[in-house]
């Protein structure tokens, strides 16, 4: 599988484990920079991800920020990039099999490299389920952000 990888300054110090752990998992690494410790902005590096997906030029991305979370946020506006912070492996896996995440978003000052490297191979070695519930999910998921999400059986108060 073909992996971007991008970050912001702050998540600069942990790239280059998260590109050698990619590497090590047998996957290749597209890498999108940043490249030093200089200040940037995360949504530039977070887009850049995300188009590196809608253009299909890799299957995955992880982007690396402070806190994962502006990464995150940046990246679910886009259309069909389905971005999640996730600093464990059980959240990593389930991310991909449920709900069809296809960025993994870390924050380096919260996750410390060894953990970060467990939520890695966790979210890379995971694949989407195509169990019907798990199905129609997703598919109102692209419903609400194509626009065309009816909600059914909402409560109203």
């Amino acid at each position: 599988m073909r992996i971007s990888v991008a970050c912001d300054h702050a998540g600069f110090p942990l790239k280059s484990a998260v590109i050698e752990s990619i590497k090590s998992s047998g996957h290749e690494v597209l890498d999108l920079g940043t490249n030093n410790r200089e200040r940037v902005d995360y949504p530039d590096y977070a887009y850049k991800a995300g188009k590196t997906i809608q253009e299909g030029k890799v299957e995955r991305a992880v982007v690396i920020c402070g806190s994962g979370v502006g990464a995150s946020i940046t990246a679910n506006k886009m259309k069909g990039i389905y971005a999640a912070v996730c600093h464990d492996p059980y959240t990593a896996h389930q991310g991909v099999e449920h709900d069809g995440m296809n960025m993994l978003c870390l924050g380096a000052r919260v996750i410390g490299s060894k953990l970060a490297m467990e939520v890695i191979k966790s979210y890379l070695s995971a694949q989407v389920e195509q169990v019907e519930r798990h199905q129609k999910r997703r598919q109102k998921i692209k419903a609400i952000e194509d626009g065309s999400y009816r909600a059914e059986n909402t409560l109203t108060s």
